[in-house]
This record gives C-alpha cells, sequence and structure tokens, in this order.
C-alpha cells in the first residue's frame, strides 16, 4: 500500500500541524484542564470549518468521504498537542459506529449534524469487566411494547460529556449476539457520573435504570451490532494509534532540543554519548510505531474483518507500549523538571499511560493475538 500522501492530504496535514502548533499551545490545554473541560466549544468549531469532522464520513450525509487514512492524519498532528477535545470518541468511535449501522434514518438524521459539528453522540460499549473488548456485553434490552427497556452500566465513554446522544451495546432478552441501540442523553432513568482519567481528561459512567426507547433506536438488526461496533473500534484504534505517534514525535523533538540547552560541566548535555544512545533508542522505537500504523491502515483498508482486528491488536499493543517508553524516556532525559506539571513533557507521558489502557488495554489485545494464533494452529 502507498502511503506517499497526495497534494490534498499533504494540504490537510498542514492546516491541522499550523493550527496546532499556533492555536493550541500548551498553556492554553492547561487552562483548559484547570477548568475541568475536556476541550472548548470554540475550538470543535473550528475543526468543523475546517472539514476535519467530516473527512471519512460518507458524502451522502454531508462528508467528504475520505478514508481511515485522512483520520489518521488528523490525529496524528492533534496528538502532537495532546488536544482535548473529543475528536477520537465522538469524531471517529461514534460517527463510524453510526456510519456503519443500517438504520437510515438514524444516520441521515445524526451524521450530517456530526460532520458539521452541530451535534455530538458519543458510543458507551465498554462495561467494568470487559477491559475494553467489544465481546463482553451484559447490559440488557427487554422488549417493552414496541421499544426496549435498558438495564446495565457502561463505562469509560469517551466525549460523553457534551453527548447529546449515546450508542449503546446490550443484549436483548430473547435473542442472540449484540446489539447497538441510540439512547438521548437526557432520557430517564439515565444516570452519568463523571470520571477524571490520569491525564486530566474526563470519561462519563452510564448508569441505565429502566431506560425506554423506542424502535426506531434500534441501529442494525437484533443481534446484528458486533460488525458495526467493529468497524468503529477498528477506526478509533488507529486515531488513538496515530495520536500516540504524534505524541512521541513531539516528545523526541522536545527532548532534543532541551539536550541542545541544558548544560552540564560547562557543555551541553546533549553532547554526552549515553545520552545520544538514549535519544536514538526512543527515535528507533517511534519507527517502529509508526511502522506498526501503517500495518494497521492497510489492514483497515485491505483486509477481512478477522485478519483486521488481530493486526489491530498488535498494533494496539505495540503502539501503546512504545509510547509509555518514548514519553517516558523524555521525562527521564529532563531530569526533575519532566516530573512537574507546569512542564509539558510528562503530561504526554500520562497521556501514554492512559491511552494504552483506553480501548482494550495492551494485554487485553495481546491475548486476543495469542487466541487467534491457538485458533488458527487448530485449524
Amino acid at each position: 500500500m502507498d502511503f506517499d500522501l497526495t497534494s490534498e492530504q499533504q494540504l490537510l496535514q498542514d492546516s491541522v500541524r499550523r493550527y496546532v502548533d499556533k492555536a493550541y499551545s500548551f498553556e492554553s490545554r492547561t487552562a483548559l484542564l484547570s477548568a475541568g473541560k475536556n476541550g472548548s466549544a470554540d475550538n470543535w468549531g473550528i475543526f468543523a470549518e475546517n472539514g476535519w469532522l467530516m473527512a471519512a464520513l460518507p458524502e451522502e450525509h454531508g462528508g467528504l468521504e475520505g478514508s481511515v487514512l485522512e483520520t489518521a492524519i488528523i490525529a496524528q498532528q492533534l496528538g502532537r498537542a495532546l488536544v482535548l477535545e473529543p475528536y477520537l470518541g465522538c469524531a471517529v468511535l461514534a460517527a463510524q459506529t453510526l456510519a456503519a449501522c443500517d438504520n437510515r434514518a438514524q444516520k441521515a438524521r445524526w451524521l450530517p449534524q456530526l460532520a458539521e459539528g452541530t451535534g455530538r453522540i458519543a458510543l458507551a460499549y465498554s462495561e467494568p469487566g470487559s477491559r475494553g473488548m467489544p465481546e463482553t456485553v451484559t447490559l440488557r434490552a427487554e422488549r417493552s411494547g414496541d421499544g426496549f427497556t435498558l438495564h446495565g452500566v457502561k463505562s469509560l465513554v469517551l466525549g460523553a460529556n457534551a453527548a447529546q446522544a449515546f450508542i449503546v451495546s446490550a443484549r436483548i432478552a430473547g435473542s442472540e449476539g449484540i446489539s447497538l441501540l441510540l439512547v438521548n442523553a437526557d432520557s430517564a432513568g439515565l444516570k452519568r457520573q463523571a470520571l477524571p482519567l490520569h491525564d486530566g481528561t474526563w470519561v462519563e459512567e452510564l448508569s441505565f435504570d429502566c431506560v425506554e426507547v423506542g424502535a426506531d433506536a434500534l441501529l442494525s438488526g437484533v443481534g446484528q451490532g458486533l460488525a458495526a461496533l467493529r468497524e468503529g473500534l477498528a477506526h478509533g484504534i488507529v486515531t488513538l494509534c496515530a495520536g500516540l505517534v504524534g505524541g512521541m514525535e513531539k516528545t523526541i523533538e522536545v527532548t532534543a532540543d532541551y539536550l541542545k540547552v541544558r548544560q552540564q560541566f560547562g557543555v551541553a548535555i546533549g553532547s554526552f554519548q549515553a545520552l545520544q544512545h538514549r535519544m536514538a533508542d526512543m527515535a528507533a522505537e517511534m519507527e517502529v510505531a509508526r511502522s506498526m500504523l501503517h500495518a494497521a491502515l492497510s489492514a483497515v483498508i485491505n483486509d477481512p474483518p478477522a485478519i483486521r482486528d488481530k493486526t489491530l491488536s498488535s498494533a494496539k499493543m505495540l503502539i501503546g507500549r512504545a509510547a509509555k517508553m518514548v514519553c517516558g524516556n523524555g521525562i527521564q532525559l529532563h531530569g526533575g523538571i519532566g516530573m512537574t506539571e507546569e512542564y509539558l513533557v510528562g503530561h504526554y507521558f500520562k497521556h501514554a499511560v492512559v491511552a494504552d489502557l483506553l480501548l482494550g488495554s495492551s494485554d487485553s489485545h495481546e491475548a486476543a493475538c495469542a487466541a487467534a494464533l491457538q485458533a488458527e494452529l487448530r485449524g
């Protein structure tokens, strides 16, 4: 697969880079975090105006008919600034899951709003015991008249704070498989609890206590929602990994600059061979992660779901661990200042720690790879 960017993709990359470099400073991000906010409405409006929210959505619903490659280009640049706005949660996870569903009416209603930035939905699929993997679903949906009544809990819902609705995975009583239902955020019986993550961002835990939805809330056939959910998660994993690669790039750049100006014994510490070797190890690890990101992009675009998901598990595992290694070494090379909240390098490590646990931890994806390999050997 050719990963040389087209002229349009290069322009897209440059526009996002200019935005994060000029308009999304570390100080402005810190101010948002101090106020307990997951981004700002003004920034989200800029994302929409520049077409970043519609880049990979279908043209018939107001999108630009791009691919996961455009999403990764945007995410990598946003990752360089640790952008707080819920691009992953709302513009990718929820939007791509909905786009993969069969309910034409709900897609016609919501996808144009998502593309324009006037509406947001979030994906509520993870549960306390699922470890971020989509197959484990205990939330129940009981048939009630023409609709359904929901009971259960969803955790780690990204982008939930400003969402008007949630895509919820559930098991409908009397049927096999996983179904997807659209639930309004203001539904009676839905309790929402905001929870802080280690990197200063926020997620929500949703409790469903006899939450009623109509028949039109069913987004795919009964028990047929897993394929659409996996499609959304495939795009989400690539987005998360691309953001981590961007964060590794920025960490290495910042660390290299620091080694040039920090002096000890009358010389820049960047001249010390041991530190040069450490920087070389960080750069090598980042390039391995970048290559794995390319493999994940190729798998999403070209491979059938079974092969795609195995490649994505490998990518999530490898890139998540690489990001912790690179960003952790960035802190060490900065010394004491790297440990302070006022300096940016530590925030990249915190984000890497959180990202390694989102959408399935490295350990969970490693186990999924091992199970797939064992199945192949038995087959």
